[in-house]
């Protein structure tokens, strides 16, 4: 099967990679591996990219402007009328947990309105949603880890008093490899969740016990039973981040 990881230099993009071509030692394209750039935002760019079976698409950015949502909305419309035009049979999407009936972010809205959008296309869809990644350079995670060594002097936001199942990155790239691989996920919506139900609090704490700062269970659990996958423990996903910050600094 021939696939298509776009934004390959990103956080869960340059992992993915090296996890679908199983030479996970390797940095840079690994043999069999062609680079193209394009950008979704400009029609023309990116289509050639697009002779694949199959492609991850995350298409959606953290931009600070207030325009971002516009300019995700624009790259999932131009990436589904491509990939469609093409001929492409799968897309999974990775967006971003939360329910509905609770207020999302805005970033957590446009995740949405990118996977309303990339249902539109003539492919097979499926759509995989992830809280906080435990990882090095995880936008979540360092949010937490910066709490952690700054919480006798820092006032936590509201968000704090919530749960989650924050998810080990291996387990992720795990999820997402193994996916294309399981007919049955094509066409739905699955939550990639942690085994652990823990508050912010709670992670911050255990997150600073691992650097000597120490400072409601989830009902969609379809796709592991999809996807066999033996999740890592919260604890030990922390533990092993800053062997994978020093392995990301060596290369």
């Amino acid at each position: 099967m021939r696939v298509l990881a776009t934004v390959a230099t990103g956080f869960v993009g340059r992992r993915l990679v090296p996890a679908l071509v199983r030479d996970a030692g390797r940095y840079g394209p690994p043999p069999g591996v062609r680079v193209v750039v394009g950008d979704p935002l400009d029609p023309g760019s990116f289509e050639d990219a697009l002779a694949v079976d199959a492609a991850y698409s995350p298409v959606h950015s953290m931009s600070p402007h207030d325009d971002f949502a516009a300019r995700d909305r624009r790259a999932a419309r131009n990436f589904a009328d491509a990939a469609s035009a093409a001929g492409m049979a799968w897309t999974v999407y990775l967006g971003g947990l939360g329910e509905e009936r609770h207020h999302l972010s805005a970033h957590l809205q446009s995740r949405r309105e990118v996977e309303r959008v990339l249902a539109t296309g003539t492919y097979a869809l499926t759509t995989l949603r992830v809280a906080i990644v435990v990882g090095p350079r995880s936008a979540g995670f360092e949010m937490i880890v910066q709490l952690a060594s700054r919480l006798p002097v820092t006032v936590t936001p509201r968000w704090v008093r919530t749960h989650h199942q924050p998810t080990a990155v291996a387990d992720l790239l795990a999820y997402l490899a193994g996916a294309f691989g399981v007919p049955e996920t094509a066409g739905e919506t699955h939550a990639v969740d942690g085994p652990e139900v823990v508050t912010y609090p709670e992670t911050i704490r255990r997150t600073g016990r691992h650097s000597g700062n120490e400072p409601v269970v989830g009902t969609d659990d379809r796709l592991p039973h999809l996807v066999p996958v033996d999740p890592t423990p919260f604890d030990e996903a922390v533990r092993r981040a800053p062997t994978d910050r020093s392995v990301e600094a060596a290369a």
